[in-house]
C-alpha cells in the first residue's frame, strides 16, 4: 500500500514538473496533478493492457517503438478526463509529455532512498 502512494505523489511531482517545462502540457495546480496521476494511473492499470493485445503486431514490427504511442494514448486520455490538465499541441503534447514522464519518473525513483 505504501509503494501505491509513493508510485501516486511521484507521478503526481512528475506531471507537475512536466508542466513547467516547455512540452505543451498544461497543469493548473497540484491537487490537479495528484487528481491526473490517479487517472493515469487507472487508465494504464485497466486500458493499457488491452490496447498493448490489440497493438501487438505494430509494437512487434516497430520493433516496440509502438509502446510510445500507446503511452501518449493513455497520457492524452487522462488529459481528456481530468479539467485541469491540456495539452496545448494536442497528440504531440501527449507523446512529449508521456516520454518526460518516464524519464522524470525514472530520475525521481534513483534519487530515492531504497528501503
Amino acid at each position: 500500500m505504501v509503494g501505491l502512494l509513493v508510485t501516486w505523489l511521484v507521478t503526481a511531482v512528475s506531471l507537475l514538473i512536466i508542466s513547467k517545462l516547455p512540452t505543451g502540457v498544461e497543469i493548473d495546480s497540484f491537487g490537479k496533478a495528484l487528481v491526473s496521476a490517479l487517472v493515469f494511473g487507472i487508465l494504464n492499470a485497466l486500458l493499457r493492457p488491452i490496447i498493448a493485445v490489440l497493438a501487438f503486431p505494430l509494437t512487434l514490427i516497430t520493433f516496440g517503438l509502438f509502446a510510445l504511442i500507446i503511452n501518449a494514448i493513455i497520457f492524452g486520455l487522462a488529459a481528456a478526463i481530468v479539467s485541469g490538465f491540456r495539452l496545448r499541441w494536442g497528440f504531440w503534447s501527449a507523446l512529449i509529455g508521456s516520454f518526460a514522464l518516464g524519464v522524470i519518473n525514472s530520475i525521481i525513483y534513483t534519487l530515492l532512498p531504497v528501503g
